[in-house]
């Protein structure tokens, strides 16, 4: 498996949050296009085949907090 971008992180990160993918495209001032390429080559590099099977692999991976749920192992990660 590749490692993801930071930027493909902080799609997972907002993709987590219920955004769609128009959504976060004006969030971070990109195109949807652009988007809709990250989060392809996010399930890729991931092997997720959707949004519920890619979240459970960023919370497995300590990629997301949830709830309190992983959280500690995200403090450091700047």
């Amino acid at each position: 498996m590749n490692e993801l971008s930071e930027r493909e992180i902080e799609i997972v990160e907002l993709v987590a949050q219920g955004l769609t993918n128009q959504e976060i495209a004006h969030s971070l001032t990109i195109s949807k296009r652009t988007v809709d390429n990250h989060v392809s080559n996010i399930f890729t590099k991931t092997g997720a085949k959707n949004r519920v099977a890619l979240l459970n692999w960023a919370l497995d991976h300590g990629k997301i907090c949830r709830d309190g749920f992983n959280c500690c192992s995200l403090e450091g990660r700047d």
